[in-house]
């Protein structure tokens, strides 16, 4: 392998990247536990929705209860 090839290659996986062809953000409504917005979350940045939803709920408990507003807010702009 020459050293384009090499400088080319990327090894594990990309955080933003995503799997859609589009990247835009929606909410995922099959993986939704109320609006779809921590599982919109989850396939945009192409990780697990666990752990956006354990991000929320720790970010509520810690930010006493904005993230309440932020989820919402993302809940009505989305889609």
């Amino acid at each position: 392998m020459s050293k384009v090839e090499r400088s080319k290659r990327i090894d594990g996986p990309v955080i933003g990247a995503g799997t859609n062809s589009n990247s835009s953000f929606r909410l995922d409504r099959r993986d939704a536990k109320l609006a779809g917005v921590c599982g919109g979350i989850a396939n945009y940045f192409d990780v697990d929705a666990f752990w956006v939803r354990l991000g929320f709920a720790a970010g509520t408990i810690i930010g006493f209860g904005s993230l309440v507003l932020v989820y919402i807010a993302i809940a009505l702009i989305a889609d």
